[in-house]
């Protein structure tokens, strides 16, 4: 199955939703149709990462002119780090015959929506904002500040998700399989 069209694909949706579990499951099914553009940061590599295949690592300056030269689809700061995703690196996705999926925020949705870019947007929800702190708790990768933070910003997320106009697909993430169907189905064009 080939996708229909090298139009990017948006994933968003609040952590702990299944989004990444949804797209690892995507790449490993379809390797060749699909691929992530490879963003840019300015935090220091963890160990193990590359330059240019992991992030682009920059200084906060060439971050800060990148943004002076518009060259960010969306940008954002995190825990005092720029993150951003440029529309050259979308671009050199499709250039190598794939879809680009970018899995991004809120912001980088509402970014991405002012591009000429074409991009189709699926929002990832929770069963329920019980479920969804229940998913963050069980993970154990953070400490009771920042599942309270994501928390937080879930609940801005789910707002705008919900939103007429916020997205072509709403995918509520309560089966797994369920949701990896709909997943599939969306991006290849199928009835829903």
């Amino acid at each position: 199955m080939t996708p229909p069209s090298k139009k990017p694909i948006v994933v968003f949706g609040p952590s702990g939703t299944g989004k990444s579990t949804l797209l690892k499951r995507l790449f490993a099914e379809y390797p060749t149709d699909f691929g992530f553009s490879v963003s840019n940061t300015t935090r220091q590599p963890r160990a193990g990462e590359a330059n240019g295949i992991d992030y682009h690592f920059l200084t906060r300056d060439q971050f800060l002119s990148a943004i002076d030269r518009k060259e960010f689809i969306e940008h954002a700061e995190f825990s005092g780090n720029m993150y951003g995703t440029t529309v050259q690196a979308v671009k050199d996705v499709a250039d190598s015959g794939r879809m680009c999926i970018l899995d991004i925020d809120v912001q980088g949705v509402k970014s991405v929506k002012n591009t000429d870019l074409g991009a189709r947007f699926v929002f990832v929800a929770p069963p329920s904002e019980e479920e969804l702190e229940r998913r963050l708790r069980s993970r154990g990768t953070d400490d009771e500040p920042s599942i309270l933070k994501r928390l937080a910003a879930a609940k801005s997320e789910l707002d705008y998700g919900s939103q007429e106009g916020s997205c072509d697909v709403k995918i509520v993430n309560d089966d797994l399989e369920r949701a990896y169907k709909s997943l599939v189905d969306f991006i290849f064009e199928k009835s829903l």
